[in-house]
């Protein structure tokens, strides 16, 4: 009979399970669960391939944690219709098998996964969380350097644009459980760490539901901003947070910045940036008009 093992030990279980690999040794795997994981890389593939029609926006367990302004726009206006880039579209094809290679190692490890991909419903609100590690509720996340500090120093609650907590708070309301987590994987460097919130991190996840409703049925979106522009250098000029620049309705939601003109584009060496307010001309190309819509 195997031991039972706990969740709070599956990363140093993962890189005990393939230490081996490292000393030259070859680590001996069922041709059952060789063909699952080929099975997966399979659809994966096909589901990568086969872009999805443009469905009506929804209120998921997936996005119920954003921000109410960012949904409000997210269900109500139609965003801009940008192409996305290749090395994007790259990056959510590994981002996606990473998690599936997590989920591999952690069987391999010898802790039980269950529940994958398992429906679950809170107040109306349908999501399919990850899986379960050993009894409890886990959401599988493939992160950028950046992203994956929040998960290795427990910072998370302290910057989550997309409502990662509320979504495992909403999973775990559905199955009874509150001690689970997310693992995740430096897509960077391979690096694995385990964060599991303490109850204060956690929303009241059907007050925030609630909350989101009584939001859309409003005409306008809420008049609070998801994140305050920060400055950009000494001259009074100000910019949109990191959170924001990847938002589709960035434009939409600040059409009133620069005293109505809106958004100002502006490509720096170190990438685009958008100014919400122009007080001393950037020394640098300004690249507004590129924008469909932008002036």
């Amino acid at each position: 009979m195997k031991p039972i093992k706990k969740l709070d030990t599956v990363v140093e279980d993962i890189y005990s399970s393939i230490e081996d690999l490292g000393k030259g040794k070859p680590i001996k795997v069922s041709e059952e669960d060789l063909d699952k994981f080929g099975d997966f890389m399979k659809e994966a593939m096909k589901d990568w391939l086969t872009p999805r029609a443009n469905r009506k926006p929804s209120l998921r367990m997936s996005n119920i944690g954003k921000p109410e302004r960012q949904l409000w726009f997210e269900m109500k206006a139609n965003p801009r219709e940008v192409a996305i880039p290749a090395p994007t579209m790259i990056k959510f094809l590994y981002g996606h098998i990473l998690e599936r290679v997590v989920l591999f190692l952690t069987e391999l490890s010898g802790h039980e996964v269950t529940d994958e991909q398992k429906e679950v419903k809170v107040n109306g609100v349908v999501g399919h969380m990850d899986c379960k590690i050993d009894g409890e509720v886990v959401d599988i996340k493939s992160a950028s350097n950046f992203a994956f500090k929040k998960f290795k120093d427990s910072t998370l609650p302290e910057d989550d644009p997309f409502g990662y907590l509320s979504q495992l708070t909403g999973y775990e309301h559905n199955e009874g459980t509150s001690n689970g987590g997310f693992l995740a994987i430096n897509k960077e460097t391979g690096e694995l760490a385990l964060f599991t919130p303490q109850s204060l991190d956690k929303p009241d996840i059907k007050q925030t539901i609630t909350d989101i409703k009584k939001s859309l049925q409003k005409s306008k979106p809420p008049a609070k901003l998801c994140y305050d522009p920060i400055a950009e250098g000494t001259y009074g000029n100000f910019k949109l947070p990191r959170q924001c620049t990847y938002c589709p309705f960035k434009f939409e939601c600040h059409k009133d910045a620069n005293e109505g003109k809106g958004l100002r584009v502006f490509q720096y060496a170190r990438g685009v940036t958008y100014l919400t307010t122009v007080k001393k001309l950037p020394k640098v190309d300004e690249i507004t008009n590129r924008f469909n819509g932008a002036t």
